[in-house]
């Protein structure tokens, strides 16, 4: 894709040609939206000519910007310093409030198998089963193929087994009560009381490993993600093959990255409301 600049007004910043077509630009809400990323964690608060040299701005420029933004209680100052205020939330809410929260995270899940080069999914609890409500799959020529909408038994899988644990003790036996443990691998676990102990320990360390007990060679790990009000929405995965990832990596690599995931997840949700 090219972009090419065409004569343009001066209050309107260059008109730029992308793929052929003009696009239209305004240079100053450019530089505004830059100010406010001039802010983060670790430059919470930044004096007038910190933020003019990290977006690269004029001193007189990012000042106009800074004021405006105050104008618009955008961002706060105290004379000396200048911060960003809470007002700015409204943007993101208003994203997440016109986002379907499986976008959220799908969002989310791309990110994460960008990090973790690998591919991470979402499911859901459907009686006996788990549900697949999203799948983003890494960019390798031979990766597992499963569709959104397919199902795998829950017993046997890294997101029931945390889906299970979110269940109250009367469900969880039901459910227990109800599988078909006829083993899948040879490292399936296929007794009513080893399942039980297996959900148990996942409802109390809040993930689940599992390893080639679906497939074999596969293995995942799944963490739980909640809705606004706390309750448990779905479950979250990555996936992997043991030729590919050591089971050690998985754990102290991978691990670590999918529960980030499901803390944003769980965040972006809270917000979200």
């Amino acid at each position: 894709m090219t972009s090419t600049a065409l004569p343009h007004d001066e209050d309107a910043g260059p008109q730029l040609v992308r793929d052929g077509a003009p696009v239209e630009y305004v240079r100053a809400l450019d530089r505004g939206l830059a100010v406010v990323r001039a802010f983060d964690a670790a430059h919470p608060r930044r004096t007038l000519a910190e933020v003019a040299r990290a977006v690269g701005l004029a001193p007189a420029t990012a000042r106009r910007l800074l004021h405006t933004l105050q104008s618009l209680d955008y961002v706060g100052t105290d004379g000396q310093v200048w911060w960003l205020r809470p007002r700015l939330l409204e943007l993101g809410q208003a994203y997440l409030a016109t986002t379907s929260v499986w976008d959220v995270v799908r969002e989310r899940l791309a990110r994460l198998t960008e990090e973790v080069q690998e591919t991470a999914s979402a499911g859901v609890l459907s009686g006996d089963d788990v549900v697949y409500t999203v799948r983003v799959p890494y960019r390798r020529i031979m990766a597992m193929q499963v569709d959104v909408g397919s199902r795998i038994p829950a017993f046997a899988s890294s997101m029931g087994r945390v889906l299970l644990a979110a269940l109250d003790d009367d469900a969880l036996e039901d459910a227990l009560g109800r599988a078909d443990l006829r083993p899948i691998t040879p490292h399936t676990v296929s007794s009513v009381d080893a399942l039980r102990a297996v959900v148990t320990g996942v409802r109390e360390q809040g993930w689940c490993l599992l390893e080639q007990e679906l497939e074999a060679g596969i293995q995942c790990v799944a963490a739980p993600v909640h809705d606004a009000s706390g309750a448990v929405l779905a479950a979250v995965t990555v996936s992997s093959h043991t030729t590919r990832v050591p089971p050690e990596e998985l754990r102290e690599r991978i691990l670590p990255a999918l529960l980030r995931a499901a803390r944003d997840i769980d965040e972006d949700l809270r917000l979200r409301g």
